[in-house]
């Protein structure tokens, strides 16, 4: 059996959707996919052992660009890339206009979340199969039981198994006397203030382990430079691609993560990681797996300082995530 998956984006959706594949591959002898992703996440899918072909989409960049896009012939590439292979399936497992368009350029039957449990609703109109799935449920566990539902078997117990290992990225599965702190984030509001970032860098180094901190942009890079130049355990990394990054997670012993695309990357290769959040709901978006600690800035005491930004992480102190992870690395606490 063929099936076409399409889940463009983002970094962490893409990451969540793994796990399904697995249970699919399990339960249907002789299953393969191909996936339809965004083109900066198109490395991802085809780490996993039951996907054949990836097939980049740029929906983010064609909007920009439409008629640009239309002349140089990259629409027609994709649609004919799209369509090369016959498929007895395709599940829109991101549940959006846009992905459910891109089911309706491939000609075998379409399967999707119902209008009462997908994001926009309009969007269940493009498939010929429908099925309900609690929104009230972790995102890992929707698209697992989306996959059990449109594939006809029942979704196994048990926390769900990427199908990733360090081995795949890091030369020995033993871990470095290193910490990765992952800073960036799209949303302010989720950011963790930069001076508790400098606290617990220099509590990481004095306890004997390097920081490591990668970035995406200017501003994430001179974030980095400003958390490491407090220890000289701490490194900024070079600008890296999706694999070198699995890599560099692969290797670390443990990692501090706002709520961003590379934490939920973390748990994937399960490294023991801290996610720190303010608003989000960990319940059902947070880094999903073993060795996991969720941190809620509103699950404790508020802070009163209005010099920490943003506000809803103040009650998130160096402290408390210094607790938590001193017992992940086995560090006594001073």
């Amino acid at each position: 059996m063929r099936v076409l998956v399409v889940k463009t984006s983002s970094l962490g959706d893409v990451v969540h959707t793994l796990p399904a594949l697995t249970d699919a591959m399990r339960a249907v002898p002789g299953i393969r996919f191909d996936w339809v992703v965004e083109e900066a996440f198109a490395e991802i899918p085809g780490w996993h052992p039951a996907v054949d072909r990836v097939i980049p989409v740029a929906i983010r960049r064609w909007r920009k660009q439409l008629w640009q896009t239309l002349r140089s012939g990259e629409w027609t590439r994709f649609t004919t890339a799209l369509r090369a292979a016959r498929y007895d399936l395709v599940i829109d497992a991101q549940g959006l206009m846009k992905s459910a368009w891109l089911t309706r350029q491939v000609s075998a039957p379409r399967a999707g979340y119902d209008r009462h449990s997908i994001r926009e609703p309009l969007a269940s109109l493009a498939y010929d199969r429908r099925f309900a799935v609690s929104r009230e449920q972790h995102a890992v566990e929707r698209i697992r039981h989306l996959f059990a539902l449109a594939l006809g078997y029942d979704k196994p117990s048990g926390t769900g198994d990427y199908g990733l290992t360090r081995g795949q990225f890091a030369p020995t599965s033993a871990p470095q006397r290193r910490v990765m702190f992952l800073h960036g984030t799209t949303w302010p509001t989720k950011l963790w203030p930069e001076p508790y970032w400098q606290a617990l860098c220099k509590q990481v180094v004095d306890a004997g382990y390097a920081v490591t901190l990668p970035w995406g942009n200017v501003e994430e890079r001179e974030r980095a430079e400003r958390i490491a130049s407090v220890a000289s355990g701490a490194v900024v990394l070079p600008r890296l691609n999706l694999r070198a990054l699995a890599s560099e997670l692969a290797s670390s012993a443990a990692v501090v993560a706002v709520d961003t695309g590379l934490g939920h990357l973390a748990a994937a290769l399960n490294i023991p990681a801290l996610s720190l959040y303010g608003p989000t709901r960990p319940a059902l978006v947070g880094a999903y797996g073993a060795n996991q600690i969720h941190l809620t800035a509103s699950s404790l005491p508020p802070v009163a300082d209005a010099a920490i930004t943003p506000q809803a992480m103040a009650a998130l102190t160096p402290a408390v995530v210094w607790q938590e992870l001193s017992a992940v690395l086995a560090v006594p606490l001073t």
